[in-house]
């Protein structure tokens, strides 16, 4: 049967964080998995072998091995400049394997898009006492800590926080990596009272009090997983046929709140079962008559297959 390999955690570097005159070794790890997807690999249709990959160069119509390739930067179209290795080496930052805090900020002023690779901090040798002191005063004062890391060839900023008696450090965009909001368009339409009173009755339904990612599970990895396992055990496997939805197509925005609202709720899974705190109770929609009052115009609806 596949199994999913569940190994302890180890450490994979070590560094020191400093903030002030006081310095803290840690131990970095993971703090997510990497490899979240079932991956296949290209095999030789004729005889079943995997694969290498090759370099080729089209110039000269021919494979290219690693000790005939260099390294280069293309400046403008199809002109580069190449470096050798020490030229590269010269290129990359001094991995000192320290986290300098430059500042301590709230953390609700944090902007998730920055967020990139999180990472579990743990205290090393000697450095105990100063990692929790540093977690409770972030703690107390509700304030994360910025700094930078330079490792690995690059200076990374960072964000430091607490969690759960713990320090994460959360990999952080630079702010020249983030897209501006102002490149995606999303027009201009007016929200009518009506409907928005609806949304938030709607929000307020299916709402909870706290974050429960253990209630959801990966469904596709799960069902690719079993019928991979069907394949090894010797058996055909196929397409599901598409699914077919029923029901009206209801293309106005007030009857789709309305009609939300008024659908039974699926029954929750093992997962939301289990899990705590309980849902609200839901509250219960207004009256028709009491929304033709709100919505200065009458809804409609089409119908399809």
């Amino acid at each position: 049967m596949l199994t999913e390999m569940v190994m302890p955690a180890r450490a994979i570097g070590s560094a020191t964080v400093s903030f002030g005159m006081v310095s803290i070794p840690i131990k970095l790890y993971s703090a997510t998995e990497s490899a979240a997807g079932v991956t296949f690999n290209w095999l030789h249709k004729k005889c079943g072998s995997r694969l290498k990959q090759q370099y080729y160069c089209p110039q000269d119509n021919e494979v290219v091995s690693r000790d005939d390739m260099v390294k280069g930067y293309e400046f403008a179209k199809d002109r580069y400049v190449t470096f050798t290795p020490d030229e590269l080496k010269a290129l990359e930052e001094e991995s000192t394997q320290a986290i300098e805090i430059t500042e301590f900020v709230p953390l609700e002023k944090v902007d998730p898009i920055y967020f990139d690779r999180p990472y579990y901090l743990g205290p090393d040798k000697g450095g105990d006492k100063a990692y929790r002191l540093l977690g409770r005063a972030m703690q107390q004062t509700g304030r994360a800590a910025l700094g930078r890391y330079a490792a690995r060839g690059k200076q990374y900023l960072v964000m430091l926080r607490p969690l759960d008696g713990a320090l994460v450090m959360q990999q952080l965009h630079y702010a020249d990596e983030i897209r501006s909001r102002s490149e995606v368009p999303i027009g201009e339409a007016e929200v009518r009272d009506a409907e928005l009173k609806l949304a938030v009755q709607l929000v307020e339904q299916i709402s909870t009090d706290a974050f429960r990612p253990e209630a959801y599970e990966d469904d596709v990895r799960k069902r690719v997983r079993d019928l991979i396992q069907k394949k090894i055990e010797g058996e055909e496997i196929s397409a599901p046929p598409p699914e077919t939805r029923q029901g009206a197509q209801i293309i106005d925005l007030m009857e789709a709140l309305k009609a939300s609202l008024g659908a039974k709720r699926a029954a929750p899974s093992p997962a939301e079962a289990r899990s705590e705190p309980k849902r609200k109770p839901a509250r219960r929609a207004p009256q028709a008559a009491s929304l033709r009052k709100a919505g200065p115009e009458k809804s409609s609806k089409t119908s399809g297959a």
